[in-house]
């Protein structure tokens, strides 16, 4: 990511961070020196996450190349798109054997360069309905996969708190259904590693 592009995130997701926390957006060149801290703690998270990426561009090179996983930042996050391809057969959600050494080399670069941060698995499938393999909708098969990687993470010894699940089926696509290649860039899973500052709230005397 280029500098421009970098500072374009990070000043997305300060704003939106005032927005939530104090109603700050309006006046954000008016912070008193506890909000600039908490920007300023911001934009280290944001280091954090490019130090991340640029790990996991050489660690997953091959499979990049492949475009069986590819890497994003944006207003979320660093988000590390996985494609079903890699992880799933069809219509199952048990993760198949060379998925393994993929998650490995994911967590491993979680454990070193963002150790803190939460983590969120979204699940995604095409629009093809479901027809033998059990599953009620497409809904359910997408959160059993983000599900699945969830335990897997959890296994590798990612905290639990950290780690969350959800699916959304087949209604966040990021290609058309219409073709065949559309449709399988809609099968994939997602992991988000949140930006977010986490306050250590001071001890309370009683």
């Amino acid at each position: 990511m280029n500098s421009t592009r970098k500072t374009a995130t990070v000043l997305s997701i300060v704003l939106l961070f005032c927005a939530m926390s104090s109603g700050c957006a309006v006046n954000f060149y008016k912070q008193n020196p506890r909000s600039k801290q908490k920007i300023n703690a911001l934009e280290d998270k944001i280091s954090d996450l490019e130090r991340a990426k640029m790990e996991l561009q050489k660690k997953l090179s091959r499979q990049i190349e492949n475009k069986e996983v590819s890497l994003r930042m944006d207003d979320k996050g660093l988000v590390i798109v996985l494609s079903n391809s890699i992880l799933f057969d069809s219509g199952k959600d048990t993760l198949k054997n060379n998925a393994y050494p993929v998650l490995d080399k994911v967590i491993n670069v979680i454990k070193k360069e963002i150790p803190e941060q939460s983590i969120g698995i979204e699940g995604h499938t095409d629009n093809v309905p479901i027809k033998h393999s059990g599953w009620k909708s497409n809904w359910e098969l997408s959160t059993a996969r983000a599900t699945t990687v969830l335990h897997y993470m959890e296994s590798k010894g990612i905290a639990p708190g950290r780690l969350s699940a959800t699916g959304y089926g087949e209604y966040q696509p990021v290609a058309s259904n219409a073709t065949a290649a559309g449709r399988a860039k809609n099968r994939r899973v997602e992991i988000v590693i949140l930006p977010e500052f986490v306050e250590k709230k001071a001890d309370v005397v009683k």
